[in-house]
């Protein structure tokens, strides 16, 4: 087995000591992305809607820096601060799948880091040749 760390360069820098994700046996393990800004300002705030798309934004910039995409998504876990925004979130997040959608666990938090209202994290498969 090898594991290989991915430290994306798109993606906003890691706030803690993980990795962006990590490569192993044909998976892409990504760690959970929130709406934080890719310059490392911090989050970016705004409505659920807008906090969703720039959280999908980051996770597409971390799949991209390891090779795979959206598309290459098998489970994502979702996290809400509050699951008022239910409906709000899954109308962006149907938007960015649309018919080829992962499996998915989505719970409500009881407080996400620096008071985001939403965080994602994924598996991907790697695609052939990658």
């Amino acid at each position: 087995m090898t594991k290989e760390c991915i430290f994306s360069h798109s993606g906003p820098p890691a706030a803690g000591p993980y990795s962006h994700a990590v490569k192993t046996n044909g998976f892409l393990f990504v760690s959970g992305q929130g709406p934080f800004a890719r310059d490392g300002s911090g989050p970016i705030r705004g409505t659920i809607e807008e906090e969703t798309r720039t959280t999908l934004e980051n996770l597409k910039a971390v799949l991209a820096d390891a090779g795979a995409g959206l598309e290459d998504v098998v489970k994502t876990t979702a996290f809400l601060s509050d699951m008022v925004n239910f409906a709000k979130f899954n109308d962006v997040y149907k938007a960015y799948f649309g018919s080829n959608q992962p499996a998915r666990t989505c719970i409500q938090a009881g407080r996400l880091p620096l008071d985001i209202q939403v965080e994602i994290e994924a598996i991907a498969v790697i695609p052939e040749g990658k």
